[in-house]
């Protein structure tokens, strides 16, 4: 038996291409994939000449559909509704054993990028990846926790208690969305910058206090304006723009603290002469653990947060290259293949 999966081939093209059902080993579990969504980092490999030969997609949610050798009930069982933690380690080294698997001594694996993803019906998983999903959370909402909303959580737990906070979110693309969307939920007061008017509209129904066109205004003395001449205390940069970057580190209040996730390929000088009389504290963030996962999932299926309504596009899988061409434009937000 064989199912078709998204490959992506170079140069803004892709394939639907025939694998092998997979079959689980031990410690390891198939998924029937029902949702799989499409996040800003597979435009890289999607852009790229050369990119990765093997099922694209990270963001899968689905259902247990048979279970390897050595897996637990409590760890999984068939019929169990998921997200997944989408990278895998050695499961041995102190960063694997506190949840993050990205970050293993020995080599990670990121699925979609070193092993086969989930723009596909099934999907192979190792069973310590898996998170369960509440009854009433859609599978869409499953699979933008597993990275998207998932990073924007990984970078405002980063940034500390924002209730009562100012906090300025850098990007709204579905990883600043999301960051919009629970800081507003946590008590902060966010201003969202962006240079695409759609996205600022999206901004105000997720949360934001106020908006910033970066394409019409200088986005530091607009913030400025905003906050009494004080800045903002809390920085959240998800663009990985060079200017964004630069421009979101001048909005920086005293005893600050910015963190940057951004994927975009830019980078930025820091003068530190500049900072060092402001106490400022510069981070980065790099997703989230699986242990954060699992707190994500709770946070949104208690607060009911409409993480489904980041998805502005639906797709079925032979629907890919319009899916893809339609994403590379950055215009709106995600999009989504959705599996019966």
């Amino acid at each position: 038996m064989f199912v078709k999966g998204v490959v992506f081939v170079g140069d803004r093209r892709l394939e639907l291409v025939e694998f092998a059902d997979p079959k689980p080993g031990p410690g390891e579990v198939v998924l029937r994939i029902m949702a799989s969504g499409m996040c800003g980092s597979d435009l890289h490999p999607y852009r790229a000449e050369s990119p990765p030969e093997c099922i694209a997609g990270h963001e899968p949610s689905g259902i247990v559909e048979e279970v390897g050798v050595g897996v637990s009930a409590h760890m999984a069982q068939v019929g169990d509704r998921v997200t997944v933690h989408h990278y895998a380690g050695c499961n041995a080294c102190d960063q694997c054993r506190s949840g993050w698997f990205q970050l293993c001594r020995a080599g990670t694996v990121r699925y979609g990028a070193d092993a086969n993803g989930s723009h596909s019906a099934y999907m192979l998983v190792p069973a310590v990846t898996l998170v369960k999903l509440p009854d009433r959370m859609t599978f869409t909402s499953g699979a933008t926790i597993g990275c998207g909303t998932g990073t924007a959580w990984g970078g405002l737990k980063r940034l500390g208690d924002l209730n009562g906070m100012d906090l300025l979110v850098s990007g709204q693309g579905p990883v600043g969305l999301s960051a919009t969307m629970i800081a507003s939920s946590q008590g902060a007061r966010v201003i969202a910058v962006d240079v695409q008017a759609s996205r600022l509209e999206l901004a105000k129904k997720f949360g934001a206090a106020e908006v910033v066109d970066a394409s019409d205004v200088d986005v530091a003395v607009a913030v400025r304006e905003l906050t009494c001449g004080v800045g903002a205390p809390r920085v959240l940069e998800t663009s990985g723009s060079s200017g964004a970057s630069e421009a979101a580190l001048k909005c920086l209040s005293t005893w600050g603290r910015a963190c940057f996730l951004g994927l975009g390929g830019g980078s930025f000088e820091v003068d530190v002469s500049k900072l060092l009389t402001t106490q400022a504290t510069l981070m980065t963030s790099w997703t989230l653990s699986i242990a954060e996962l699992q707190r994500c999932v709770d946070f949104v299926g208690r607060r009911c947060l409409p993480v489904d309504d980041l998805f502005t596009s639906r797709w079925r899988l032979d629907d890919a290259e319009a899916a893809y061409a339609h994403f590379d434009q950055q215009s709106a937000g995600k999009g989504v293949f959705i599996f019966d």
